[in-house]
């Protein structure tokens, strides 16, 4: 079979947002600023984080964090990535376990380029690190898996974009982390995530989701707890939006190794904490 050279393909691209591209111009001119010293790094940091960009131990060259949904690509945008890659970066895009790709010892100098060049396909790296919402992922099967009870990367997309630039979403006590799953197999592994949904069907052939909360890794592992046995797909973004409320509200924001929801949970107790979510609920 012969393969077209990627330098042969076409990229479609669009216009970026007028929103989007304030949002790359702001970026631009604070890591000018840094640049010439005008703003410490103290400063920088956070800012760049909520960008998706972290420092490397490396001077100079900075991480690449592309945030993507449920992990889905079109053939369009992975020609972008890999394309931006091979101009800016060390050729090498590093998949991650939250379906994300990260590009590796890219100067400062052309973050804001490569920023533009993922907006003109649909894609951005904004909230890929920082206090916020991380990427939303979903299993890697779902569309295509026999087993599956519906399709959910719409719904995962849907929460994705939802939460993507929400001022809810903006300065949280810590990273919180939301996975969709579409069978009993549970690929996406739902009850390590601060929310998990588990794709579930009723009696009377309503679709939605098994929702869990609290769970996480790291050295003080937890699995999710059951919050709400069925959420119709119509209450799915106001249940998703209150567990973020209660966790925005009761977070530590002083201790960072106990900032997860999953201590909030292990303060209150299961059962007032899902009563404050009740509260919370829109």
């Amino acid at each position: 079979m012969i393969h077209t050279p990627l330098s042969t393909v076409s990229i479609k691209t669009e216009p970026i947002p007028p929103d989007i591209l304030e949002e790359i111009e702001t970026f631009e001119a604070e890591a000018k600023r840094m640049a010439t010293g005008d703003v410490s790094g103290d400063l920088f940091r956070p800012f760049r984080l909520q960008y998706g960009i972290y420092g490397q131990r490396q001077a100079g060259v900075q991480m690449i964090r592309i945030k993507i949904p449920f992990g889905g690509l079109t053939a369009n945008q992975l020609r972008r990535v890999a394309e931006l890659t091979e101009q800016y970066a060390t050729g090498v895009g590093h998949v991650t376990t939250r379906q994300d790709i990260q590009l590796h010892f890219v100067e400062l100098q052309d973050v804001s380029t490569i920023m533009r060049g993922l907006a003109e396909v649909g894609m951005t790296t904004r909230e890929a690190c920082a206090n916020t919402v991380r990427n939303v992922t979903a299993c890697h099967l779902a569309g295509i898996c026999q087993g599956e009870v519906f399709d959910v990367t719409p719904y995962a997309k849907t929460v994705a974009l939802h939460l993507l630039r929400n001022p809810l979403n903006q300065s949280l006590p810590r990273k919180f982390k939301i996975a969709f799953s579409g069978c009993k197999q549970d690929c996406a592994l739902t009850p390590i995530h601060d929310i998990g949904l588990l794709a579930a069907k009723r009696a009377d052939g309503v679709i939605g989701f098994r929702m869990v909360a609290g769970g996480g890794l790291g050295s003080a592992p937890r699995i999710a707890q059951v919050l709400r046995e069925f959420t119709p797909v119509d209450e799915l973004i106001p249940s998703v939006e209150a567990v973020i409320r209660v966790f925005d509200t009761l977070g530590n924001r002083k201790n960072r190794t106990k900032a997860r929801m999953k201590f909030v949970i292990e303060k209150l107790g299961f059962a007032e904490f899902k009563r404050r979510w009740e509260e919370a609920y829109v």
